[in-house]
């Protein structure tokens, strides 16, 4: 049983031994449960002590106040929303905060976006020239070289800055900046696995990836 579900069972015994709707029973375990320490699911990206400093309040205020507005229907675009309207939280941190919410209560498992879908994202700064390994990435002949055991495509115009490929069930998407005239720091975002168990996998692959194309 997952602890969405636990959650609600509580609730609707709540309502039977006090005659509260479910509204009204679900904020009051949502008080208990911040009043004793709320237990998180998983951890969000960002510190307790930084969410507080830029928004005023910590993540257990933040998540018992979206949690007595929510409901189980509720998606992560009405929350920012009522984040931004309600609360007047800036744009980019009430995104910040919701995923923040959805992986402590369990929404949302680390890595995983709005879609459903999981990315992984690696870096590097390395000794390339980030023109050449762009010209490697858009030749179908270079990619096999680069990619052995993989079929790729170019899935973006080969004049978009960022380039997008498919590759594995998914697709990267590679930034390539310049640092001064010999090295380049170069991000992969891996996007659209399926799922979590594929992550770490991938982030394992694009370690090594930029690892052997930095040695060269």
């Amino acid at each position: 049983m997952t602890r969405q579900e636990s959650f609600k069972r509580r609730v609707r015994a709540r309502m039977v031994k006090t005659g509260e709707k479910y509204g009204a029973a679900r904020r009051a375990l949502i008080d208990q449960s911040d009043e004793s320490g709320r237990r998180w699911v998983s951890q969000p990206e960002m510190a307790d002590a930084a969410v507080r400093e830029a928004t005023g309040r910590g993540w257990d205020e933040w998540c018992g106040l979206i949690d007595a507005w929510a409901d189980d229907a509720t998606g992560h675009s009405a929350v920012v929303s009522y984040l931004i309207d309600d609360h007047a939280v800036d744009g980019w941190w009430a995104q910040t905060v919701t995923v923040g919410w959805e992986r402590i209560t369990g929404r949302r498992l680390p890595y995983q976006r709005p879609d459903g879908t999981f990315a992984v994202s690696k870096s590097r700064t390395m000794q390339v020239h980030a023109a050449d390994l762009r010209q490697m990435l858009l030749s179908d002949t270079d990619r096999v070289d680069l990619f052995p055991g993989f079929d790729t495509n170019l899935r973006s115009r080969p004049t978009t800055k960022t380039l997008r490929l498919g590759i594995g069930g998914g697709y990267a998407l590679f930034d390539l900046a310049p640092v001064d005239d010999v090295r380049t720091k170069v991000t992969v975002s891996h996007e659209g696995l399926t799922a979590a168990s594929e992550v770490e996998g991938w982030r394992d692959y694009w370690d090594r990836w930029l690892e052997a194309i930095d040695e060269g």
